[in-house]
């Protein structure tokens, strides 16, 4: 017997926040800002594959369908934490847009009302 199983079964969680056909952004790597909709919620390995977003490249072998074979490109799974459905995204967007102009604001405000610090003189030779 194997040490590991690779695909052992997990245990599915029994809800997500996001489901087939909504439409979310990714949150995080490489694939940041993208928005796509879910084409299929995979429950058994908590991931969503997510329309043209994620493309991965896959060799295939002649067939029927694929009659030259080749590389095929389709979309990978991402896991279900680093996605958010796009209208919470873009509810939250103009809050911390808002903050930040406030914080930028602040610190610009800041730094001109302090008084410039004065530049030591060179120490010349005695």
């Amino acid at each position: 017997m194997a040490l590991y199983h690779v695909n052992k079964p997990r245990h599915p969680q029994a809800k997500f926040h996001v489901k087939k056909n909504d439409e979310v952004v990714v949150l995080t790597g490489t694939q940041q800002g993208k928005r796509g909709k879910v084409l299929e919620v995979l429950r058994d390995r908590s991931r969503v594959i997510i329309e043209g977003v994620n493309f991965i490249k896959k060799a295939a072998r002649k067939s029927q369908e694929q009659p030259q074979g080749g590389i095929i490109e389709r979309e990978g799974a991402l896991h279900i934490s680093k996605v958010m459905l796009a209208a919470d995204y873009d509810s939250r967007r103009p809050a911390a847009a808002k903050s930040a102009a406030v914080s930028h604001a602040k610190t610009t405000e800041g730094e001109a009302s302090k008084p410039a610090a004065k530049k030591a003189a060179p120490k010349g030779k005695k």
